[in-house]
């Protein structure tokens, strides 16, 4: 069998716990920040899971996860 490629877009955005869980960076944090209060981009600061229902398909982009 060949090997599996991994997508790299998807090894840089995501992070694996010592768990197992996947874990994801919050979007809206990159531009357009002056408006927005600093409780919300400390809130957005911080890192989610990903959803189950998204997991299977970000652990078929990196079998070696």
């Amino acid at each position: 069998m060949p090997k599996l490629k991994t997508r790299k877009a998807a090894a840089r955005r995501f992070k694996v716990t010592g768990s197992g869980k996947i874990m994801r960076r919050k979007a809206f944090k990159s531009h357009l920040l002056q408006h927005k209060s600093s409780t919300r981009k400390s809130r957005l600061s911080k890192m989610a899971l990903v959803h189950e229902t998204n997991e299977e398909n970000v652990r078929l982009m990196l079998p070696y996860l």
